[in-house]
Order: C-alpha cells, then sequence, then structure tokens
C-alpha cells in the first residue's frame, strides 16, 4: 500500500490519506469492501481525505472525515434499498453532515433515480452509478468550503484523479526545495493504486490507460518525446539533429511497448477468476440482496 501522507506544494511525498485506525481494517470482509469501494475511496484519499466503510440504515457506505470535524457520506439509495452488489448501485446520494451541528447538513450530489409518482428528477440522476461525476461534485463545493487539505496534480486518468488541471511547476521546483517530479509523483499514485487492489479487471482497466494505442498514456508520451526532437531540429545544430533521431527512436521504443501493454490488458483481464455458480436456499430464508455474498448484514462492533 502507499504511505500515507500527501503534500502538493512539493509534490513529492505519497499521495493517499491513511486507511481508518481501527481492528476491523485487517479483515477480510471490511478488504473485500475496501475494493469494492475502491473507485470512490482512492481518488478521495488522493485529495488527502480518510475515508471509511461502514454499513448504513440499509446498505454499505463511505463515510469521509473532513477538516472541520464534519463528514461525508455517499451511500446508494436508502428507500428502496439498493439490489445491487456493494460498490455499484443505480446512483450514488453525498450528504455532509457534522456531528454536533445539525444546519450543517446539506446534500452536495444525488443521482439516484426518482421512485415516487410526480417526483422529478435531480440533474443528476443521468449519470446513474457513475463515480466521476460524484467525485467532481464532491470537489467543488470542498473546495468552495476551503475543505480539501490536499490535491495531486492529474493524471488524467478517471480511475484515479478527476482535480482540475494546474500549471505544470518549473523542474527545478522553488528556492530550497527538492525539483517538484509532479508527473512522475502522478505516476507513483497509480503504481501504488494497482499495487493495492486485489481486481485483475480493475488492473487490466489501468493497462489499458497506459497501452490504449489512441489516448493512452504511453503513447501520449511518445508524442512528448517526438515533440521534443522537432524542438532539437529548430536549432539547426548538427547535434540536434542527431538528438532528434534518436529521440524519435525512443518514441519508437515507447509505442512498441504500449502494443505490449495493450495485448496485456486483454490477459490480465482473464486472470480473474469465473464467478461461482449460485446455489439454490437451502430453506425459506435468504440473504437481503443489498448484502453481498460474503459479507455481513452489518459491520461487526469495532474494537479500538
Amino acid at each position: 500500500m502507499a504511505a500515507d501522507e500527501a503534500n502538493t506544494s512539493a509534490a513529492s511525498a505519497a499521495p493517499l490519506a491513511p486507511l481508518p485506525d481501527h481492528r476491523d481494517v485487517h479483515t477480510p470482509w471490511w478488504q473485500e469492501l475496501r475494493r469494492r469501494h475502491a473507485h470512490i475511496t482512492t481518488p478521495l484519499r488522493q485529495r488527502g481525505l480518510m475515508c471509511d466503510i461502514e454499513f448504513g440504515l440499509s446498505a454499505y457506505l463511505v463515510r469521509v472525515s473532513l477538516p472541520d470535524d464534519s463528514y461525508l457520506v455517499i451511500s446508494p439509495p436508502h428507500e428502496p434499498s439498493s439490489e445491487r452488489p456493494p460498490g455499484d448501485p443505480e446512483g450514488w446520494i453525498a450528504t455532509r453532515e457534522h456531528p454536533d451541528d445539525q444546519t450543517l447538513f446539506e446534500v452536495i450530489y444525488d443521482s439516484a433515480p426518482s421512485t415516487g409518482p410526480g417526483v422529478p428528477q435531480r440533474p443528476e440522476a443521468r449519470h446513474g452509478g457513475s463515480v466521476q461525476p460524484l467525485i467532481e461534485a464532491i470537489d467543488h463545493r470542498l473546495a468552495q468550503l476551503g475543505l480539501l487539505p490536499s490535491l495531486l496534480a492529474p493524471t488524467g486518468d478517471p480511475l484515479i484523479s478527476t482535480t482540475p488541471q494546474h500549471p505544470a511547476p518549473s523542474h527545478t521546483g522553488t528556492t530550497g526545495q527538492a525539483p517538484a517530479y509532479v508527473y512522475g509523483d502522478a505516476i507513483l499514485a497509480l503504481t501504488d493504486h494497482l499495487t493495492g487492489t486485489a481486481s485483475y479487471t480493475e488492473v487490466a482497466a489501468l493497462l489499458h490507460q497506459m497501452g490504449d494505442p489512441i489516448n493512452g498514456l504511453l503513447e501520449r508520451l511518445a508524442d512528448f518525446v517526438e515533440a521534443a526532437g522537432e524542438k532539437a531540429k529548430e536549432s539547426e545544430d548538427d547535434d540536434g539533429f542527431d538528438l532528434s533521431y534518436d529521440l524519435a527512436d525512443a518514441a519508437a521504443d515507447i509505442r512498441k511497448a504500449g502494443e505490449v501493454l495493450y495485448v496485456a490488458e486483454d490477459r490480465m483481464r482473464a486472470l480473474s477468476p469465473a464467478p461461482a455458480t449460485p446455489r439454490s436456499p437451502a430453506g425459506p430464508s435468504r440473504t437481503p440482496a443489498s448484502a453481498a455474498p460474503g459479507l455481513p448484514l452489518a459491520a461487526p462492533r469495532r474494537t479500538r
């Protein structure tokens, strides 16, 4: 797993906020919940926000601690309870709450489909269970409130970051600081995320981000190296032309690596275990649909 703090001023510290400090974090059932909600918790932890996963009224929800002691609750629809597995509901509801000040309660985002007759759909409903608009809405509101403790420079990867782009810093950093390698740190964050996931499907999605022959990161990197070669040619120096040829060769090598990753995507996805064949229930009692197989209906009592 990645280290636990982010520092965007120097852009050299580890990008993820720490995991919650309770014993459940090390249990298999909580680790499974973390995996199922990683597409929500990872970008928020990347912003320096600690995320926990709890059982709410009828389903699992993400609880996000904020610097002013308020918190976010990100959950599936409450009524009727979602019949989809944890982490993949019909829509998301994000509210801000405070344990001692009820006036701070607000709905930040609600893409849950309307079920009542004559009840108008909220604008977010068109996004359904998509996570990127949810994270963007949270970013926007927390930025208004001054409650974003840190922001990581963007990678362009919607699985990791939807933070608005910032101007690229000088490679020398600021006076008295180490060089700011924001792009290298962004890839390091992606590597940490890959290392921490147990899902081959998610790893395949990350490989797609890297190896896609049109929009993938390596294709963009090859374009960058080629552009550097063209700049070298502009010098009209003999060594500038030699350098441009070397950089053109490097760009070709990068594209070859992208081809390898593009093929590796399908091979990685094929490593996912086949879904288990559901068994017929032994008796009249059945597990509620809101609880995924292998997950408790409610979180066990925590011992801190």
